[in-house]
């Protein structure tokens, strides 16, 4: 309760909306940039992080030279990851990242593991492998772990790790379970997150907290080609509202929604992976349901894949450019 009064009072002092508690330690005033984490394609050189910065949230500049700022075979079992989610953490200052550990060259089937990463500067990452299969029993017919993701859960107090899972011929399934306080490994067991009605697949989760609701958006697998959203006023305990549309604003194959807040402004941006023709779309939105194409105000000197944008200070900014911005 205390820590809830704590950052109540903080975002009000910030002017801070309610959907920007993930921020409680940052005012929005001092949010100066975006930084844009993604790989860059299938295969082992371009299953890798890399990040790029944005001072306007739509024209991006790759860092590094568009190469890796950390190398997937120090941080992975399998040598390659992809998909990277980055989150600021609920003090302001700690940021965690997950991808999926996994080389497509070896197959769609052929993961088992996550890896969880923690950084307190955005340059310099701890990390630690979570193989499911290994760290639970009854995985023999386990067959892939896909696209994590970490959000806080008000409720619980915990950070929530939240990926989608295949068991055998079963559907994709997004699954969550808690992070240790360390952010090194999973606590207990874990649960079924969201399971559309229909009991078909759903993979790459993306959740925003947005007016007292959680929104999930996600791709339909193996049935349609979209992104689609239901929402929850409680992640653990809710019932999932579906919308019957998809979210997409194209006729092309799409996955990897990533979507976040434009500094300053009611606006959010719901970007993907338009993966069949090499191309990344960016929607804009008031309300997280109805959503227009701003494809014109975007520019990026990189390709990316299914990646993930937050908003950085100014000393985030500046850190960032002088460890990779003139490579």
């Amino acid at each position: 309760m205390i820590k809830n009064i704590l950052i109540a009072g903080m975002v009000a002092m910030c002017g801070l909306p309610a959907s920007f508690t993930a921020q409680a330690q940052v005012c929005e005033k001092d949010l100066d940039g975006y930084l844009f984490t993604y790989f860059k394609g299938n295969h082992m050189n371009d299953e890798q992080i890399c990040f790029a910065l944005s001072k306007d949230g739509f024209n991006f500049k790759a860092l590094n030279g568009n190469k890796p700022v950390i190398d997937s075979k120090k941080i992975s079992s399998t040598g390659g990851v992809r998909d990277p989610h980055i989150l600021r953490g609920e003090d302001g200052k700690t940021f965690y990242m997950v991808v999926t550990d996994m080389v497509s060259g070896n197959g769609w089937d052929s993961n088992r593991a996550m890896v969880l990463m923690k950084s307190d500067d955005l340059v310099d990452w701890d990390s630690s492998v979570v193989n499911i299969q290994k760290r639970y029993p009854g995985q023999e017919n386990l067959k892939r772990v896909w696209a994590p993701q970490t959000i806080f859960d008000r409720e619980a107090g915990k950070y929530m790790v939240y990926w989608s899972m295949k068991h055998g011929d079963g559907p994709d399934i997004i699954y969550y379970a808690y992070a240790n306080p360390e952010f090194t490994d999973l606590e207990g067991d874990y649960k079924p997150l969201f399971i559309p009605a229909d009991g078909k697949s759903c993979i790459d989760g993306d959740i925003v907290y947005k007016d007292g609701k959680y929104h999930l958006f996600y791709k339909t697998e193996g049935h349609g080609n979209g992104i689609r959203m239901a929402t929850t006023d409680s992640l653990t305990s809710g019932k999932w509202q579906e919308s019957p549309d998809y979210k997409q604003q194209t006729t092309d194959a799409v996955e990897g929604a990533g979507t976040f807040k434009l500094i300053g402004q009611d606006k959010y941006i719901l970007m993907y992976d338009v993966y069949m023709n090499g191309k990344y779309q960016f929607t804009e939105t008031t309300d997280l349901e109805n959503f227009k194409v701003v494809d014109h105000e975007v520019s990026m000197d990189f390709h990316p894949r299914h990646g993930t944008v937050i908003p950085i200070t100014k000393a985030e900014y500046d850190r960032l450019q002088q460890k990779w911005g003139k490579k």
